[in-house]
């Protein structure tokens, strides 16, 4: 087996206007690497957020994206704050160390709902909803994730905008 090493997770993309927050897992190899959300360029979430928000993201350059990202009321985060893990995959994170979600109600006050994107981060929808918070699971928008169609992936993503 491989070295695992400790990785680190990103911090909030957060602002006092944001009404919904999407939780992915963890970041990717490649996302790591940059230093970005969803940076590995074949995960479709930049695309789905695009259709979403109506706005081409996929365009903008990283800063810009998070910028008008916000500017719609949606932040990003993740369930996960550090790990081990080899590689990108899910399946194989281990010693993970959830990220400490117990002050967005009382620091956000606008942020009623929480988009999860993908089954690991969905597995917390539950501590979510029982303090109040709107939930919705969502299909990953991850390349691991082949089963569903872009365009199958989009109906479910779509109700973001709700």
């Amino acid at each position: 087996m491989k070295n695992q090493s400790v990785l680190s997770g990103f911090p909030p993309v957060i602002n006092l206007q944001t009404h919904t927050l999407v939780l992915g897992s963890f970041p990717g190899k490649k996302s790591l690497e940059i230093q970005q959300y969803y940076g590995f360029k074949y995960n479709q979430f930049w695309r789905l957020m695009s259709a979403v928000t109506g706005e081409n993201l996929v365009a903008l350059d990283y800063a810009g994206r998070l910028s008008r990202l916000l500017a719609h009321g949606f932040g990003l985060w993740d369930v996960i704050d550090a790990c081990d893990r080899v590689g990108s995959l899910d399946s194989d994170i281990r010693n993970a160390k959830v990220n400490d979600f117990s002050l967005l109600k009382q620091e956000y006050p606008a942020l009623r709902r929480i988009g999860f994107n993908g089954k690991i981060s969905a597995k917390f929808a539950p501590q979510f909803a029982a303090v109040g918070f709107d939930t919705l699971l969502l299909p990953s928008s991850s390349p691991a994730y082949a089963m569903r169609s872009f365009e199958e992936k989009l109906v479910d993503w779509l109700a973001l905008k709700d």
